[in-house]
């Protein structure tokens, strides 16, 4: 799929991947076999008839291929950028037996784009059966909770602590990989269905869910308030400046844009940066670290192939550009304990690792990958 060229994305935060062109979507489906038994829904958590909405897209009905997906995903233009479609719908599709899978999501993901581009028609509003929902979170658990219910009459509202709605669509995934347009594109896509937003409202605090049933006439709450909270090493130094939790470290950057220069919650620039781990959440802090100008390197406990991160994000967090090295550096290595630097104003971090058992070979030593 067409991309941003390195040296261009690694100092913006323009979305990175721009997305098939009409040829390319028609190519693409047309290598689907339309197999009998189906298996890549089995892979799919929402089931969506996959084969169906790819035979639409091979005939170039595009329109018709977005309502097949809609019928069974709220979030199509989200689930076509982040769903992690080569460990589910794309791992049973019998292409990818001798080469490569039929790019499901990045179908999916044309199909939402040609959508939202071509079509402005608002849906039409559901019967209403009298029955009052709240729900408990922004995120993709309550945004599809909250357009479920609305398709079959309930009157939902969501409520959402922060100050905009889509929970970790907004502040965890960064812009480069989900662009906040699309998210707020869906959400408005819920309003349209007559589903109120409710923000800045803490469920607990700013009221009970015992005030929301008894008092507000509420029948049932989805609570889908996310694992927002960090885990930190239980190591000394975590708590000095400049020691961040991702999860803090991408909500300044995405939902605060505090890579902005007149940006009111501003973060640090570093020269340096060491991220540990290596699932998608570190790639993203380690790719918006790039884009901030430092040096980043990951530090991982095992090897390349038992990253957990989507292959394309490690491709894209290795690519550098104008350079041939990698735009990021690899530990094999567990940090022990952090030690502050005092030798300029701008404190900087060290870390101290410690080498696994089985690595013993590699004691001190750092792998460029």
């Amino acid at each position: 799929m067409p991309s941003q060229d390195p040296n261009v994305r690694n100092k913006n935060f323009d979305e990175v991947a721009l997305g098939y062109t009409e040829e390319q979507a028609l190519d693409e489906a047309q290598r689907c076999l339309n197999c009998k038994n189906k298996p890549c829904m089995t892979g799919c958590p929402v089931m969506v008839h996959i084969p169906e909405f790819i035979a639409e897209v091979a005939k170039g009905h595009f329109e018709e291929a977005y309502q097949i997906i809609s019928n069974t995903s709220a979030l199509p233009a989200v689930c076509g950028r982040v769903c992690p479609q080569e460990s589910q719908c794309e791992k049973y599709c019998v292409r990818g037996k001798k080469g490569e899978p039929v790019a499901i999501g990045r179908l999916e993901r044309f199909v939402a784009d040609w959508h939202n581009t071509h079509t402005c028609d608002v849906p039409p509003r559901p019967q209403p059966n009298g029955h009052k929902v709240a729900v408990v979170g922004s995120g993709p658990a309550g945004l599809t909770c909250a357009g479920d219910l609305a398709r079959k009459g309930y009157d939902v509202t969501v409520f959402e602590a922060l100050h905009l709605a889509g929970g970790v669509l907004v502040y965890g995934i960064p812009e480069f990989r989900l662009p906040k347009a699309i998210v707020q594109k869906e959400v408005d896509g819920l309003k349209e269905m007559g589903v109120t937003i409710a923000t800045d409202t803490v469920i607990g605090r700013t009221i009970s869910i015992d005030e929301l049933m008894e008092e507000h006439g509420f029948e049932a709450v989805f609570i889908g308030s996310g694992a927002g909270l960090p885990m930190f090493m239980n190591i000394p130094g975590v708590n000095y400046r400049g020691v961040y939790s991702a999860n803090e470290f991408l909500t300044r950057i995405n939902l605060m844009k505090a890579y902005r220069p007149d940006s009111d919650t501003p973060i640090q620039h570093p020269k340096r940066v060491a991220v540990v781990g290596g699932g998608n959440v570190a790639m993203d802090a380690a790719r918006c670290a790039k884009r901030l100008g430092a040096e980043v390197y990951i530090i991982y406990r095992r090897g390349m192939e038992e990253l957990p991160a989507r292959k394309e994000e490690v491709e894209h967090a290795e690519e550098r550009g104008s350079s041939s090295r990698p735009s990021i550096t690899r530990w094999r290595s567990l940090p022990t304990r952090m030690t502050m630097s005092t030798r300029s104003a701008a404190s900087r971090w060290n870390w101290v690792s410690r080498t696994p058992p089985d690595a013993a070979s590699h004691r001190g030593s750092r792998q460029r990958v």
